[in-house]
């Protein structure tokens, strides 16, 4: 199966599960960004692996990297959504041109060293 296919039906399933869920305030708190994103992967089976706000300039946005499976089955997405409110992105890390989707697989590593080292 093209694993590209499988990025993309991912995403569109996600996606589909985000309709009801997206805030429809104009500015969006880091709360209702963990409560959009915990019902997201909760609808997949995913696991929160981290969240941020990032400032671009004059434009901010809520940031998380979560995974999907384990070992080498793990696939890690990222989802964006802008603090001025809007619709949330999910998209698989290696899709994503987000400079913060490179440090989803180093940071479940990270986390996997840990848990071995406990």
């Amino acid at each position: 199966m093209d694993a590209q296919l499988d990025e993309k039906a991912l995403e569109s399933t996600l996606a589909e599960s985000l309709d009801d869920l997206t805030p429809d305030t104009k500015t969006v708190s880091e709360d209702e960004f963990a409560e959009v994103v915990g019902g997201a992967l909760e609808a997949v089976g995913g696991t929160l692996l981290f969240k941020m706000r990032v400032e671009n300039g004059t434009e901010g946005e809520h940031v998380a990297a979560a995974c999907i499976g384990d070992a080498g089955n793990r696939q890690f997405l990222l989802l964006t959504l802008p603090t001025s409110g809007g619709a949330l992105k999910v998209e698989t890390a290696a899709r994503s041109a987000n400079p913060v989707a490179g440090i989803a697989a180093a940071y479940a590593g990270l986390m996997d060293a840990f848990k071995t080292a406990a």
